[in-house]
């Protein structure tokens, strides 16, 4: 399977695929191996304040969308 059927199949059952990190993008920055780098997304991805600033963008987006609110 290619990544592109992967995230495909990954769509098709709600997630959203268009934005993945990698570790090539931590080892721009960092000289690391592999597993330290998927530490350091892993750190960042789970992040406290990251999980507030992407709740926050849900909201602040799915307001100007006009969504209706879960009651």
């Amino acid at each position: 399977m290619t990544i592109e059927q992967a995230k495909q199949v990954l769509r098709d059952n709600g997630y959203f695929v268009d934005n993945l990190w990698n570790v090539s993008d931590v080892q721009v920055v960092f000289e690391c191996t592999d597993e330290e780098a998927q530490e350091v997304l892993l750190a960042s991805m789970t992040n406290e304040q990251t999980m507030e600033q992407i709740w926050y963008s849900i909201d602040e987006f799915g307001s100007m969308d006009n969504l209706k609110r879960n009651e």
